[in-house]
C-alpha cells in the first residue's frame, strides 16, 4: 500500500512539474517579444478542516478537469465532545488521511465537483467521567454512579482504508495566482474499529442489565451502526497557481 502511495504522488508531481514549465508561451507581438500565461495548471494549496490541517498539490488538463494529490494529519479537532447513542464522550482526535481527488469544472469557473479516494488511518481516543450519584445513559439505559464514580474510557479507529470520496466546493480567485476555496464532501469508510472499558460502579433498575454489559453492547452498536460509516468533510484553505 505504501508503494503505491508512493507511486501515485511521483506520477502526480511529475506530471504537474511538466506542465508549469509549458504553462508560460513566448510570442512575438507589434510591439516586440512578450510573454503570456494562457494557463496555469498547476497550483498549491494550505488546508484546515474537520479531517486536520495540512496541503495539496493541484494540476489541471484544461479548465474543465483537474487533479488534487494532498495530505491531513494532526490533532486538530473542531468539537471536544463525540455523540454515541446519546452518550456525550471526550474526544482525542488524531488525523491520517492521504487523498487522490479528480476535480470536475462543469462552467470552468470557481465551481467544482470532486471524486476520488482516501486512504485513511484515523484515531479518535474517547472518555466519559461520571461523578458520584450522578445519573447518566449508555446505551438506552439509565445509571445511577457509585460511591466512586464511573468512567468509560476506548478508541475508534478507521484503521488502514481505501474510502470513496465525493463532495463539492468552491475556489475564486483574489489576484491572477492567489485563491481561496471551501469544501465539503465524505468518504464512505466502514464502520470504525471499537473497543469501549468500563471502570467503577454503577446500578440501574432496569432488570437483566449491568453497567458492563450496557457498554459492551454500546460498542457492538458503534461497530455496526450505519451512521458510522461515513467520514464527512469540510475544510477551508488558501491556494497559489503557477
Amino acid at each position: 500500500m505504501k508503494t503505491l502511495h508512493k507511486i501515485l504522488a511521483i506520477s502526480v508531481l511529475a506530471t504537474a512539474a511538466s506542465s508549469v514549465m509549458a504553462a508560460d508561451e513566448t510570442i512575438v507581438t507589434n510591439d516586440g517579444v512578450a510573454e503570456f500565461s494562457f494557463f496555469k495548471p498547476g497550483s498549491v494549496r494550505a488546508e484546515v478542516g474537520t479531517t486536520g490541517y495540512g496541503g495539496a498539490i493541484s494540476w489541471s488538463a484544461n479548465p474543465y478537469v483537474g487533479v488534487t494529490l494532498g495530505y491531513n494529519g494532526g490533532d486538530i479537532s473542531w468539537s471536544d465532545d463525540l455523540s454515541i447513542n446519546g452518550s456525550e464522550y471526550d474526544l482525542d482526535m488524531e488525523n491520517n488521511l492521504t487523498y487522490l481527488n479528480a476535480e470536475i469544472r462543469p462552467w470552468a469557473n470557481w465551481f467544482y465537483m470532486a471524486a476520488g479516494v482516501g486512504y485513511i488511518d484515523n484515531d479518535y481516543d474517547i472518555q466519559r467521567r461520571v461523578g458520584a450519584s450522578e445519573g447518566f445513559t449508555v446505551n438506552g439505559t439509565d445509571f445511577v454512579a457509585g460511591t466512586g464514580g464511573a468512567n468509560i474510557s476506548g478508541q475508534l479507529s478507521y484503521k488502514n482504508n481505501l474510502a470513496p470520496y465525493v463532495g463539492i466546493g468552491f475556489s475564486p480567485s483574489i489576484t491572477n495566482r492567489w485563491g481561496v476555496f471551501g469544501e465539503i464532501g465524505a468518504y464512505y469508510n466502514g464502520n470504525p474499529q471499537a473497543n469501549l472499558t468500563a471502570t467503577g460502579t454503577a446500578v440501574t433498575t432496569q432488570p437483566g442489565v449491568d453497567f458492563i454489559s450496557a457498554v459492551e453492547q454500546e460498542e457492538r452498536d458503534i461497530e455496526n451502526d450505519n451512521k458510522y460509516e461515513w467520514l464527512p468533510v469540510a475544510k477551508l484553505g488558501v491556494s497559489f497557481r503557477f
